[in-house]
This record gives C-alpha cells, structure tokens and sequence, in this order.
C-alpha cells in the first residue's frame, strides 16, 4: 500500500467523481483509476460502487477514508519534523486585498527565515489540501454564524471582512455615500457560482430576500475581474459584491464602491488548519499570529 495510493482514494472519495478528482491532482483519469484498482485488488475488496451515473464509497471505502486521511497527515507531519521548514504553503483566493499585504509583512518579521507559497484555488479545494496535507493552511470565509465544522480541520477567525456594493461609475447610486439592499432591486446582481462560494452567495441572496425582493441574476461570469469588467462597461447595469479590502486596491474610474447601510454585510475570516496542528509549529503558529495583527489605523477604514 503507497501513500500515492491513499492519497488519490481520498480524493475520489471527495469528488465521488474519477475525473474531477483526476483533475485535482493534476494527472490523467486511467491513471488514478489503476492505482484504486491496485488499492482494491491489494485490500481484497472493492473501495466505491461505480455505476455510469455515479460512483458511491463502499462500506469498505467508508472505514477506509478516516484511516487514509489519518495516515496522509502522519506522513506530512513526519516529512515536516526532519526538514526546516523553509516554505508555509498557504491556500488563498481573491478579495484578501489590502490584509494579505498586511499579514505578509507581519510574518516577513515574525519568520524572517520562512517564505510563504500563496495557492489560489476554489475554497472546496482549498479545505481538501489543508485536510491532506498539500497546504499547511488556507484561508476561508464563513457566513456570520462562523464555518461549518469540518472533519479533521479547525478553523481560526482572524477578521472580520464588510462588503461593499460595485456599482457602474454612472449610475446615480455611485454618489451615495451608502447604499440599503433595497435600493438595488432593481438591477442584476453578478455573483459567482454557491458552489465555489457558498457562504457569500447565502449571505447577498439572504439580504436581498430580507429586503423584500430575489435579485435578477445578472450574466455569469469566469473571475471577479471579468464582473467589474462588465460593470464598468455600462453598457447593461449590473451591481455585485466586493470585500472592502479589496477594493481599496482596486482602482478603476469606471467602478464605484459604495458601503452598504448599517448595519453592513460582512464575513468572518477564517485561517483553517488541521485540528491538533499549529502549537509545535513554529512557523505556522507565526503565521496565525500575523494573521491577528491589527491593520494600521490609517488603513483601516471599513472598521
């Protein structure tokens, strides 16, 4: 049995999916599939159920997934404990803005010997790699009552992160000095998919639901930037979301961001690590403590 083998179980095991977890880990689908099937063949029973409309954890597959995940981390712990580190892997995603550049410079002095790797991948992911071992943390943004609990990971709230509404630069709203929910109405709102985000999506469509109406959704698009793209354009108004910190580091003359009317949408924050890691870590524990710096008061307008 290979920690290779263990490793590409447990993420069929996630994606219940050979492709998308092929897709994961960066190798074609034949291949993760010969390794699960030298996984069963050396366990002498089958690990999922496959059909062609699904593929399902056995009973065997459901014992075995705990252990996997077990094994995976004691492998990461043990490569970490006979090597320095010299890099902290840590997942990350758009809208950290102005305190990512913070928590960096915070940890340049607090780990001066120690880089950081930032990843950028959907937060589904970024979960899944904290969990396996292939990020030592990840950042994550949990709706007001904090994140779900998720198995084997603990998640540590290091801010709390208001949103501003992106408006076209024209529209008469762009001069308010706020904006309610209600106000908006009447345009499309552009938001991305629940699945790569569902904790936004819940809270935005949540408050427009609260304010009495179910937004019109405005036209998909790939990245945040594609969206203030289109609402920048004027050409059909459109409104979405953005982090405040992150709109502090966006400058574009065709967008404004206006704060919503107390009281604020916000989300909390989260650094998730893997439960029971952290304390003899001398550089992640550096990293969760640059992470609860406070921002300088000069640059900390949206508190």
């Amino acid at each position: 049995m290979e920690l290779r083998q263990l490793a590409y179980f447990v993420t069929v095991a996630e994606e219940l999916h050979f492709g998308r977890a092929a897709e994961r880990l960066h190798i074609v689908q034949s291949a993760v599939s010969q390794q699960i099937r030298r996984l069963e063949r050396e366990l002498g029973t089958d690990l999922f159920d496959r059909s062609p409309r699904h593929v399902r954890l056995t009973g065997a597959g459901e014992r075995l997934l705990p252990e996997a995940r077990t094994v995976l981390a004691a492998a990461e712990r043990a490569r970490a404990a006979v090597a320095r580190r010299t890099v902290l892997r840590v997942g990350t995603s758009t809208g950290l803005g102005t305190h990512l550049d913070r928590v960096l410079d915070a940890y340049a002095e607090l780990a001066p010997g120690t880089g950081v790797e930032l990843v950028s991948v959907p937060a589904r992911e970024r979960t899944a790699q904290v969990r396996d071992g292939r990020l030592d943390a990840a950042f994550l943004r949990a709706g007001a009552d904090g994140p779900e609990p998720a198995e084997g990971l603990r998640a540590v709230p290091v801010w709390q992160e208001p949103l501003m509404a992106a408006l076209p630069a024209r529209h008469p709203l762009a001069a308010a000095p706020d904006v309610a929910v209600a106000d908006l109405a009447g345009l499309p709102l552009g938001l991305t998919e629940r699945r790569d985000h569902p904790a936004l999506v819940d809270l935005v469509v949540g408050a427009c639901h609260d304010a009495g109406f179910t937004p019109r959704p405005g036209p998909r698009t790939g990245t945040l930037q594609d969206t203030l793209a289109i609402i920048g354009a004027g050409a059909s108004p459109l409104w979405t979301v953005v982090y405040a910190s992150h709109a502090r580091v966006v400058h574009s003359s065709r967008v404004a961001f206006v704060p919503f009317r107390s009281p604020g949408l916000a989300l909390t924050t989260v650094l998730v690590v893997r439960d029971g890691e952290g304390d003899g870590d001398d550089a992640l524990r550096a990293f969760r403590e640059a992470c609860r710096k406070p921002a300088p008061s000069s640059d900390d307008h949206d508190h």
